[in-house]
């Protein structure tokens, strides 16, 4: 009988609150932050500094976990959030329920920056592979692709109420493309390296443009001009978006990372790939004339002037320049402590201040500010819930209902099943952990060589015991559970046992340690392990060689040599027979610990072997490595029995539950990760057939190529092309409608015939065929087509044949005559004219299908119109009934009051100005005219 295993799956991951792959924003509530954390989004409630929600893509797909590398939330009142993936998907959720609508398939790099229009209805998204598409996020459907770029679009940003689309590139170069036409307009140059960000204000009047370069460039933007002004203006101007206005030098030297302004666009936010926030204020019309009346008047004065006409004419000349530097005026400088990932501006202003602040930085941080007109405060940061740097060791309590975690500087207590922090404890940089029997204290060992006690309830430090002169690499419980053995560089294997201590002058006891025994080395000390029957103990050297004791008398047993590079981790059986070795040089070793033979080498991983664990009382164990894979084996077979992926980034430690029903990984990504045992079975032939699957379904988008799509050369002044891409789902879409239109042409000849029977008088009653269920032909194969995806439905067209293209195209004529159908009745049309066109006007009998369709399509087309315009009407009919019973006409007019009044204090403060102004003229003048040479 085949023998059959229990396959494990990732349960949970948590410990992260901010990844740096991605950036963070609000929503458009101003309540809730969006911030990445790693393959899932997270909606932290800043104030109350709680993670409201997860946004966890399903878990229907086995393959890796794909990182977000972008996020952005649509405007009111929509309440959807698109998230940008690693491999060029991109996500539509629901904000309010946490469900994922769609996925989106169209770039084949990272996703890198996502924008959505004022009425959010479209998005554009940049991308890694140098491409943009613009996506109707209502039909959930690619519009076209925009080519042009020669190096990874940074940032994007809509124009003239979504008519016009700014690009932001690597290759230097903004590009301004026209959204109807499809084509790009104007290629700005100036910047000497890579731009990485660029903003539009609110108002829409100024671009912002950042990059290595040491200033920020700003342009004015020209909105679309009248007929008359085109006519007034140079005819090779007509075309031009954007002027350049000018630049301001900026404080810090490293490269812009964010440019961003605040909702009311009285606020620059220039963030660096660094520590620091460099804040510009912008000022309004008024502000900025005064300010430049103020810089002409002081050159004035600096300059010798000899009459006073020359100063008069001087003044009507500069008067109206308003430079740069007029208009944004740097505010302050905000400085972190770490290095800042991504920044972005509540919608919401506070009373008290003039905008709030969100960073996200590099240690899986997120921390909020208030921003004063002198100066800034930190008012909530979000810590408790990670680790800041790696997590180096994992281990769970004897009822494995604890998990405890060590960082370079804290020790964390989690509920494993929950995924909750429950402790968080300072401490020193911890390489390697343990619960005392009883679950109430814990013993961490070091980096700098001692141990520090830690009284689990309280979550405080007990005791350091300053244990070794090198760090401690390793710790192990002794099976009596009276104590424990410590591995550490400074070439000493030390035995301890536990004893209790009263502290001075108090009642309470509490726990300590000391040495009882210790085993001098050759080289230092990675990683030891003590066989469950306490029989053996065996050190990793520094040397690659592991050496085997006897535990009671410390005589020397075994030395296992093999491994070329050092061994890093090491772990014996529930039963003693065997014993496993991970190491640096990649490969797994299982040896007998009986006479110290090496049962079996594995090239386990792609990079180090960094922990390897058995499961209790199974020859079955689990290794981790700095590929970021955990793998599950059989050490009596020697086989791989299931890879599972999930991590991000190196993977350092490994817990088993003494069930072994589920384990803990901790990584370099500062997530902990919880794999838990299924009740589904599984094969080791299925496996091993489905990963050969796999890796051919991962090589299938370089090996096949698209016959009808054209190759296109990428043009000087931009392209465009089709928004989709061609995935496994588009090629078994393809694969469908082709099965389903050679069943329906089979069921008509079966029908055509029994016809045919019936008039020669044989009437045997018609069976249709089962795999129909009792649908008609044509509704079968529309069946089969609707139920492709939106976004998929032109990459599945497109690898259709052309006999197949004409079958279905026989068919829209029936499927027309369905209103809800004739958008997509349209689509399928309209597709697969533009693909088959010049074998469809080759082909005589084709004629009269395509002046057919033309005829219906065009009259159903017009009917769909009339209706939505008749809806539409009646709507804008009822908002105005709604309008005349509410108060809405008064709030009109207090607007327009306020406005009234605004404008009349403009006017009052211009006429102070001018006045001043001459009261300066004629105190020059009586200046001049008292002078000896005057």
């Amino acid at each position: 009988m085949v023998k059959s295993y229990l396959r494990y799956e990732s349960a949970a991951a948590f410990g992260v609150i901010a990844s740096v792959e991605s950036n963070i924003t609000y929503d458009t509530t101003g309540k809730h932050l969006l911030a990445p954390a790693l393959e899932k989004i997270g909606v932290w409630q800043v104030r109350l500094g709680i993670c409201s929600k997860t946004l966890t893509p399903s878990t229907q797909s086995r393959g890796p976990s794909i990182a977000v590398t972008s996020i952005a939330a649509a405007p009111s009142p929509s309440s959807k959030i698109v998230s940008g993936h690693a491999d060029g998907s991109i996500r539509i959720w629901d904000g309010e329920r946490g469900t994922c609508d769609t996925t989106l398939y169209g770039h084949k790099g990272a996703t890198t920056v996502l924008r959505f229009n004022k009425t959010g209805s479209y998005l554009a998204s940049g991308s890694k592979d140098n491409d943009i598409v613009l996506w109707d996020v209502v039909s959930e459907e690619g519009r076209f692709r925009l080519r042009g770029h020669r190096d990874q679009v940074t940032d994007l940003a809509f124009l003239d109420s979504g008519k016009k689309l700014v690009s932001a590139s690597k290759d230097k170069f903004l590009r301004v493309w026209d959204l109807d036409t499809q084509h790009c307009t104007q290629i700005v140059g100036g910047h000497h390296s890579e731009i990485w960000s660029l903003d539009v204000d609110p108002l829409q009047r100024y671009l912002v443009t950042g990059s290595g370069d040491s200033e920020l460039r700003f342009y004015t933007i020209q909105h679309d001009q009248t007929v008359t002004d085109v006519k007034d203006s140079a005819v090779e101007n007509k075309w031009e978006s954007l002027k350049l206005f000018g630049e301001i030098n900026r404080q810090s030297k490293d490269r812009v990372a964010t440019l961003s302004f605040n909702n009311t666009g009285n606020l620059l936010a220039c963030q660096v790939a660094g520590k620091t926030v460099e804040i510009y204020r912008v000022l309004d019309e008024a502000e900025s004339k005064r300010k430049a009346k103020r810089r002409i008047n002081r050159k004035k004065e600096k300059k010798s002037s000899k009459t006073v006409d020359a100063t008069e004419t001087e003044n009507t000349d500069h008067e109206l320049t308003v430079t740069v530097s007029d208009v944004f005026k740097l505010l302050q400088t905000l400085r972190a402590n770490k290095k800042i990932c991504s920044i972005t501006f509540s919608p919401i202003t506070s009373k008290n201040s003039l905008a709030t602040l969100a960073l996200s930085l590099n240690n899986n941080l997120l921390e909020v500010y208030s921003i004063d007109s002198d100066s800034t405060t930190k008012t909530s940061a979000i810590e408790l819930q990670g680790h800041r740097s790696d997590v180096r060791s994992v281990t769970l309590n004897s009822d494995s209902t604890l998990l405890m975690s060590t960082s370079h500087n804290s020790v964390k207590i989690w509920n494993p099943s929950a995924g909750s922090c429950i402790r968080t404890i300072d401490s020193g940089y911890g390489l390697c952990s343990l619960f005392v029997p009883g679950n109430k204290y814990a013993v961490i060992g070091t980096k700098s060589g001692t141990l520090e006690i830690i009284d689990v309830r309280s979550g405080t430090t007990v005791e350091v015991v300053k244990a070794h002169t090198g760090s401690v690499q390793s710790i192990v419980h002794t099976p009596d559970g009276g104590g424990f053995v410590t591995g550490s560089t400074d070439h000493d294997v030390k035995f301890w046992e536990y004893q209790t201590t009263e502290a001075s002058g108090q009642d309470s006891v509490h726990l300590t340690v000391s040495n009882v025994r210790t085993l001098p080395m050759n080289d230092d000390v990675i990683v030891v392990a003590v066989s469950p029957d306490g029989k053996h103990i065996a050190a990793a050297l520094l040397d690659c060689t592991v050496k085997v004791y006897y535990m009671d008398t410390l005589k020397f047993f075994l030395t296992l040599y093999g491994h070329k590079l050092p061994v890093l981790c090491m772990d014996i059986s529930s039963d003693g027979d065997l014993i496993v070795t991970g190491s640096a040089d990649k490969n797994i070793k299982i040896w007998g610990l009986d006479f110290g033979d090496c049962h079996k080498s594995i090239f386990a991983h792609a990079d180090s072997v960094t922990a390897v664990k058995f499961v209790r009382n199974t020859h079955y164990m689990f290794s981790v490595g700095k590929d970021r894979l955990v793998k599950y084996w059989d050490a009596d077979k020697f086989e791989l029995l299931l890879t599972l992926e999930g991590h991000h980034a190196e993977v350092w430690c490994l817990a088993i539950s003494h069930r072994g029903d589920f384990l803990v990984t901790g990584s370099h990504d500062r997530s902990i990760r919880r794999w838990d045992r299924t009740e589904e079975p599984f094969f080791l032939e299925e496996e091993k057939e489905k990963r050969l699957e796999e890796m051919f379904e991962a090589d299938l988008d370089n090996s096949l190529e698209n016959r009808y799509l054209p190759q296109q050369e990428l043009p000087e002044e931009g392209a465009v092309a089709v928004a989709g891409k061609k995935t496994q789902e588009t090629l078994s879409a393809t694969d469908s409608i082709i099965e389903a239109l050679d069943i329906a042409a089979e069921e008509l000849k079966r029908m055509a015939e029994h016809e045919e029977e019936k008039r020669k008088g044989k009437g045997a009653v018609f069976q249709s065929n089962i795999i129909m269920t009792g649908l008609s032909p044509s509704d079968y194969i529309l069946r089969s087509v609707s139920k492709v995806h939106t976004n998929d439905l032109e990459q599945t067209l497109l690898a259709l044949p052309f006999s197949d293209a004409l079958k279905l195209l026989s068919f829209l004529k029936d499927w027309s005559s369905n209103p809800d159908k004739v958008e997509l009745v349209c689509r399928i049309a309209t597709v697969l004219l533009q693909v088959h066109h010049n074998q469809l006007i080759a082909t005589a009998s084709t004629r009269p299908l395509l002046a057919l369709l033309r005829d219906i399509l065009h009259a159903r087309v017009k009917g769909c119109k009339d209706t939505l315009g008749f809806n539409l009407a009646a709507m804008d009919h009822l908002k105005q009934l709604m309008a005349s019973k509410s108060d809405a006409p008064f709030r009109d007019a207090k607007t327009k009051l306020l406005e009234i009044r605004a404008q009349q204090s403009k006017r009052v403060e211009g006429r102070e100005d001018t006045k001043g102004e001459k009261r300066r003229k004629k105190k020059k003048q009586k200046k001049d005219d008292g002078h000896v040479w005057s």
